[in-house]
This record gives C-alpha cells, sequence and structure tokens, in this order.
C-alpha cells in the first residue's frame, strides 16, 4: 500500500510540473482577451552604478598640476621675459594673482554655472560653493575620476584663459583694473562659452568639436587681448622707444614649461589613460615642433636671422593651433596644423599687426587668436572617425565639409560674444576705476609705481 501511495504521488507531482509549464508556454503564445489588463513590462535593468578608476584618477591628478604648471610658472616667465625690466614683476604678478582669483570664483560660482545642469546657454547653480560635492561625487562628464578631481582640472583651464588676455595690455593696464575686469570676463564671457562647449550647451549640440580648448580658451582670449589692445591704445613710445624683451632665458624657460604642461592640458582632456590620451600627446609633440620649425624658418628666410623670440613664438603656435584637434586627428594631421600654424601666426604677430595698428604688447591675438581659430578649422579638415571612435564618431568623416561649416559657427559664435561682451565690461570697468596707468607711472615703470618693488 505504501509503495502504491508513494508512486501516486510522484505521479501527480510530474503532472502538476508538466500542466505548469504548459499554461506557462500557452499564456507566452496567446495575447490577452480584450479588456484584459496587459502585463506589466519588466523593469529595465538597472544602469550600473559609476567606478572610479584608479588610473584614471591619477592620470588626471597629474594633468591638473601640469595644466597649473602652464600659468605659474610657465606663462609668468614666458610674459615676464618678454616685457621691459621696469615691468617685469607686474606682469608676473597678473598671472599669479589671477590664478589665485579664478581659483575662488571657480570654486563659488563658476565650475556650478559652467559645468552642471542642461540649459543651452548657461549652466545651473547644483554646484553653488561646491555644495553637495562628497568624497564619492562623479560628473556625468567625467565618470571614472572624482568630481573633485574634475572640478579642479577645469579650474586651470579657467585660472590660463584670462591670464593669457594679459600679454595684450602689458605694461599700460592699473592693477586694480586687471583684477576687477578680469573676474567679471571670467564668469561672463568664459564660463557661458565652457558650458555651451563642454557643459552641454548649444555648441556642443550642433556638433562642434573642441578636444582641449581652440575656442573655449584660445579665440577667446586671443579676441579678448585684441578688443583689449583696441581699446586702451598703444604704449608710450611705441615705435621710437627701446621695447626689446629684458631677458629671453626667463621666456625660452616659460615656453619650455608651456610645452611640457600641454600634455596635461590636450592629453588630460581625455579624461581617462587610455589611447586617446596617447594619440593627443604625439598629436600635440608633432604640431608644437613642427610650428616652431615653421616660424624659426620663415623668420630667417624673410629677417636673415632665425632668432630665440621666435622659435618659442612658433612652438606656443603649435600648441594652441593642435589643441582642438589634438583628440580627432592623426599624426599627419598634426604635422600639418603645426606647419600652418607656425607660417600663419608669425603672418599675424608681424605683417597683420602692423597693418591693422594695434599694439598687441605679446602677441596675444597674433598667436592665441588666430592660431586658436586656425586650429578649430582645420580640426575639421582633418578630424577622422578613426582617432574619434567610439559612439561619438558618428556622422564624422575625413575631410568633412559640414564638420568645416560646424566649426565655422562655433568660431563666429565665440567670437562674437567675447568681442562684444570684453567691449562692454572694459568700458564699465574704465567708468568704475579707470582702465590705464598715468603717462608717468607707464614711463617710470609699474613695477615701482603698482608693487613698490623692483628688479635689481
Amino acid at each position: 500500500m505504501k509503495t502504491v501511495v508513494t508512486k501516486l504521488g510522484a505521479a501527480i507531482g510530474a503532472a502538476t510540473v508538466t500542466l505548469g509549464w504548459a499554461v506557462e508556454a500557452y499564456c507566452q503564445a496567446t495575447p490577452p482577451a480584450a479588456g484584459a489588463p496587459a502585463a506589466a513590462p519588466a523593469a529595465p535593468p538597472a544602469a550600473p552604478a559609476p567606478k572610479l578608476d584608479t588610473g584614471d584618477t591619477a592620470w588626471m591628478l597629474t594633468s591638473t598640476a601640469l595644466v597649473l604648471m602652464m600659468t605659474i610658472p610657465g606663462l609668468a616667465l614666458f610674459y615676464g621675459g618678454m616685457v621691459r625690466k621696469k615691468n617685469v614683476l607686474a606682469t608676473a604678478m597678473q598671472s599669479f594673482a589671477i590664478t589665485c582669483l579664478v581659483t575662488v570664483l571657480w570654486m563659488v560660482v563658476g565650475y556650478s554655472l559652467a559645468f552642471t545642469g542642461d540649459g543651452a546657454y548657461i549652466g545651473s547653480l547644483g554646484r553653488f560653493f561646491l555644495k553637495g560635492m562628497a568624497l564619492d561625487a562623479i560628473s556625468d562628464l567625467a565618470k571614472t575620476i572624482p568630481e573633485s578631481v574634475y572640478m579642479t582640472f577645469q579650474m586651470t583651464f579657467a585660472i590660463i584663459t584670462p591670464a593669457l588676455i594679459a600679454g595684450a595690455f602689458a605694461e599700460r593696464m592699473k592693477f586694480s583694473a586687471m583684477m576687477l575686469f578680469m573676474a567679471l570676463w571670467l564668469l561672463i564671457v568664459y564660463v557661458p562659452i565652457a558650458h555651451w562647449v563642454w557643459g552641454g550647451g548649444w555648441l556642443g549640440g550642433l556638433g562642434v568639436l573642441d578636444y582641449a580648448g581652440g575656442t573655449v580658451v584660445h579665440i577667446n582670449a586671443g579676441v579678448a587681448g585684441l578688443v583689449c589692445a583696441l581699446v586702451m591704445g598703444k604704449r608710450k613710445g611705441l615705435g621710437h622707444d627701446n621695447m626689446a624683451p629684458n631677458n629671453l632665458i626667463y621666456s625660452l624657460i616659460g615656453a619650455s614649461l608651456l610645452w611640457v604642461g600641454w600634455f596635461g592640458f590636450n592629453a588630460g582632456s581625455a579624461v581617462s589613460a587610455g589611447t586617446n590620451a596617447g594619440m593627443a600627446m604625439a598629436a600635440t609633440q608633432i604640431a608644437t615642433a613642427a610650428a616652431a620649425l615653421a616660424w624659426m624658418f620663415a623668420e630667417w628666410a624673410t629677417k636673415g636671422k632665425p632668432s630665440v623670440l621666435g622659435i618659442i613664438s612658433g612652438a606656443v603656435a603649435g600648441l594652441v593651433a593642435i589643441t582642438p584637434a589634438s583628440g580627432f586627428v592623426d599624426p599627419t594631421g598634426a604635422l600639418i596644423i603645426g606647419l600652418a600654424a607656425g607660417v600663419v601666426c608669425y603672418w599675424a604677430a608681424t605683417s597683420l599687426k602692423h597693418m591693422m595698428g594695434y599694439d598687441d604688447s605679446l602677441d596675444a591675438f597674433g598667436v592665441h587668436g588666430v592660431g586658436g581659430f586656425l586650429g578649430a578649422i582645420l580640426t575639421g579638415v582633418f578630424a577622422t572617425k578613426a582617432i574619434k571612435g567610439g559612439d561619438d564618431a558618428v556622422g564624422l568623416i575625413d575631410g568633412n565639409a559640414g564638420q568645416v561649416l560646424t566649426q565655422l559657427y562655433g568660431c563666429l559664435g565665440t567670437i562674437i560674444w567675447c568681442g562684444v561682451v570684453t567691449f562692454i565690461i572694459l568700458k564699465v570697468v574704465d567708468v568704475i576705476i579707470g582702465l590705464r596707468v598715468s603717462e608717468e607711472v607707464e614711463v617710470e615703470g609699474l613695477d615701482i609705481n603698482l608693487h613698490g618693488e623692483t628688479v635689481h
């Protein structure tokens, strides 16, 4: 009897399982009856949480330090060596003071407006005073590194951009006016344009390619420098006083620091320690060397001698021009961009400046404005899908004429906003405290009059 019960139970169990399978198969194959509620769709799988990568983080910490080095001491020495001895300290002081000023403004509101929110023209106050940026915070724009690292990396870009402008008005702006102008310019010009291109704004949405700052940094700083030079007028004695650089060794050291630091600028803009960073570094080195040689040979052919000032200026021009293209072009594209930058920026810093009659003291516009524009346009010519890679490369092909037009839109948008708003800021500052030092102060020197110190 026990055996019979056991067998009967086993048979009932097997039949139950079989019936369950049949019902399940029928339900999957048969649509629900009219009026019957549809089964709830399965919930989509949760997106994997961002995971920090220690290699990426280490590289971005290094890149941040490299980019900061570009301003202090790199740009401070580069510009300081090119002015007259009586203005060396004032010129270096500008780079150092701007570093401090922008750091605080970026922490308070600059980063938040540039890199949070989804507005087409400006960001949000979601990170006002860096509120909510805890140890484990990660930005959607850099998902493998701490947000604190990404914020500081972008801070170093915000520091060097206004510092570059100072080369255009060197030896004649009041220190107080410079500080007020730079604060306003950072918040009203730099921050919106950074958001337009990198923070999810309208230029990025159009497909403008700017890997590391052709529009955001160089066209922006160069155009602002040109406006400053035009509004402030020429230095006293230009054309008949000796205005030769006081110490080209300082400038050579500064240019060398810029070159080395630029690897953080361009390769760091990959925001990872991967293949894109490697190609960006290679492109940067190739373009810089090519531009330095092109400027040197152009000057040698036209003036009879290759100068130290020429070759280091050419190197900076190459760094500028390859900046927007560094993550999008192959080595051949980088070589051509560098050669073009050396020749074109040499012409802009010599012939164009004299034709137009403005006094861009240290060629901020001739190198950064013209070089940034040239590099941005040539990015559209030489960008390749193979180098860009990934989903971002969809629609990007070699020699894409449409991309060149898109690059032009980005350049023009930057030029118009920067030019108009910079002019307005200068006029406001002039009304409030005056832009320019007195003629007596300019003749005697800014070091002793503005800072009470001299180089002995």
